[in-house]
């Protein structure tokens, strides 16, 4: 299962969805992880606080993360989270260790009946 994260750091969930100017893609399934690439976006957030949805920016980072299941990120606002769910993503919020962040993506997208990942191979249909 391929699944998106927002880190500056590369080791920990640590960014807000909307000042992500890369995420970081990962494929994750039994039970390990691999990255496998990083995308360049614009970030979709502006400095205002009051700043509206930005339709444009956030069609090109659902563009941007095509393919995913799921993006982990430390914050998200409402609306950017509603439409990536409209566009198939499973929005996760979570801080800390990538490795913790991406079995929770898993499972969330899974519902936990693969046990993130560790059933025998084939029967994770997320794989």
């Amino acid at each position: 299962m391929l699944i998106a994260v927002t880190s500056t750091s590369g080791h920990m969930v640590d960014q807000h969805f909307g000042k992500a100017e890369r995420f970081l893609i990962y494929d994750y399934g039994g039970g390990s992880s691999a990255p496998i690439k990083e995308v360049s976006v614009e970030k979709y957030c502006s400095s205002d606080p009051d700043h509206t949805f930005h339709q444009p920016r956030f069609k090109a980072i659902s563009e941007a993360l095509k393919g995913c299941r799921a993006v982990v990120t430390e914050m998200i606002g409402d609306l950017p989270k509603q439409e990536l769910q409209n566009a198939g993503l499973t929005p996760v919020v979570t801080s800390g260790p990538i490795a913790d962040a991406l079995k929770m993506a898993h499972d969330s997208v899974c519902g936990g009946n693969c046990q993130g990942g560790k059933r025998a191979a084939g029967q994770c249909q997320h794989r």
